[in-house]
């Protein structure tokens, strides 16, 4: 039988892949007619041209399937209609696993973020119980992923076999577009990085969120949340890896939080005339007003996640985007 991806050009989704085919799986992914096929090349691969929204679509795709990993979302810190970013992660979920009811699957794992969960906000680790709300997601990104959430939650429900994994921030290779940390990792190879907030992620190798999707497939408890992380860094701290990793002399000034704030909300009023992404997102200067940081305990201990070195996982973040022209 085989394994259907959604979401497989993307940096979670292709290393979700590569991590199928070395398990020896068969794999069908779904793509867009204009999707950006460079992180499939080479993959031994079943292209199934589709959209999210196209329940009969979805199902003729899941056909002759039993897994099915959906991994696709619209994440962008900013977006100039938020309203197609809630068809693609809140409709598109829903439809997805509609198909995956109608089609039988035997095991569905659905990739949240640790955006939707609860975070005490002063450096203590969030984890899947913490109490959260709709009105503690900032900006449309983590809104839309809550309300996808609790979309897949109710399938669980209506008993569809489903296991929630939420990755914290993975980093390393196939980041293709890229991803909003990715943007940090090439600015600061771009030397573009004099300055920083004191703010901080959950980092984790992507090959080891990637591993987690199957070991939550595995061994996951149906209807149970797994956050996939490991390691708590400040943003100097991940500044300063970055220094020995590529010999680039870390940031040394620390901005004040209000003036960047201030700046963050002039850019967006300035991108919503334009039409243009701004160059200081307001949802990430207001997710960074906090440290977000996770204790991933409960998959290490119930999947087996595995913890590659942070420092491991950067390098092979920088040595991607170079090797790939993004420097």
């Amino acid at each position: 039988m085989k394994t259907f991806v959604t979401g497989a050009t993307g940096f979670i989704g292709a290393s979700i892949v590569r991590e199928l085919l070395r398990d020896g799986r068969e794999v069908r992914v779904l793509v867009r007619q204009a999707s950006n096929l460079a992180n499939l090349k080479g993959l031994d691969v079943e292209i199934w041209k589709g959209d999210l929204l196209d329940s009969a679509g979805l199902r003729r795709g899941l056909d002759g399937c039993d897994i099915l990993y959906h991994a696709a979302a619209d994440y962008r810190l900013w977006t100039p209609d938020p309203d197609e970013m809630y068809r693609t992660n809140v409709e598109g979920t829903a439809a997805v696993m509609e198909a995956a009811m109608e089609s039988n699957i035997s095991r569905v794992v659905y990739t949240s973020s640790v955006g939707t969960l609860g975070n005490p906000g002063n450096g203590m680790p969030g984890t899947e119980d913490t109490k959260v709300s709709l009105a503690d997601m900032v900006g449309p990104y983590k809104k839309s992923k809550f309300l996808a959430e609790r979309e897949a939650e109710r399938f669980v429900a209506r008993g569809l076999p489903l296991v929630i994994v939420n990755p914290s921030t993975p980093v390393g290779a196939w980041d293709i577009k890229p991803t909003p940390t990715g943007k940090i990792i090439v600015n600061f190879l771009k030397r573009r990085m004099p300055a920083y907030l004191d703010t901080g992620l959950n980092l984790i190798a992507v090959e080891d969120c990637a591993r987690g999707h199957i070991l939550a497939e595995q061994k996951g408890q149906v209807g149970r949340k797994y956050i996939l992380g490991n390691a708590d860094l400040s943003l100097h701290d991940i500044f300063r890896v970055l220094q020995e990793i590529t010999g680039i002399p870390a940031p040394k000034i620390r901005l004040p939080y209000a003036p960047v704030l201030a700046a963050a909300w002039l850019n967006e009023l300035l991108s919503r005339i334009s039409g243009r992404e701004p160059l200081i997102p307001l949802a990430g200067v207001r997710m960074a007003a906090h440290h977000m940081y996770f204790d991933s305990g409960r998959a290490v201990r119930e999947l087996g996640l595995p913890q590659t070195s942070v420092a491991e996982a950067l390098k092979r973040a920088v040595e991607w985007f170079r090797t790939n022209n993004y420097v």
